[in-house]
């Protein structure tokens, strides 16, 4: 395998399982220094284990600006920089329309639309 992101510093949003797991894997493979971000210690544990090398987890949630203000800080305290951002972060719950409730359209919103512009927002402001 190619060492395309060697020298590289990537955060995964939502890297913890499924999709975002995968792409930190992935960018791990390819060289990457990778950090996970997500909700949960216990699974972020299993996710840097699982993706082995300098995988480094941090403990938040991105669609909460204090919490992705210190993801951020503790990149750049880590590794100096940041030059690889994947957002990927998301939930789905299965439900009748009539069935949605304030709570779950917030929680929804907030983590696949705010969790997803938010950290592009941080990282590249325009």
């Amino acid at each position: 395998m190619t060492s395309k992101l060697a020298s590289k510093v990537a955060l995964v949003t939502g890297g913890s399982a499924g999709i975002g797991l995968g792409i930190a894997k992935r960018f791990a493979q390819e060289g990457a220094r990778v950090f996970i971000a997500g909700r949960r210690q216990s699974q972020l544990d299993e996710a840097v284990a699982e993706i082995g090398g300098d995988a480094t987890a941090i403990r938040g949630d991105t669609s909460n600006l204090a919490d992705l203000d210190r993801a951020y800080a503790a990149i750049t305290t880590q590794a100096g920089h940041l030059d690889v951002l994947a957002v990927n972060a998301g939930v789905y719950e299965f439900g009748a329309l009539g069935e949605i409730t304030e709570e779950h359209f917030d929680k929804t919103f907030n983590t696949n639309v705010r969790a997803c512009c938010l950290p592009c927002r941080r990282h590249c402001p325009c």
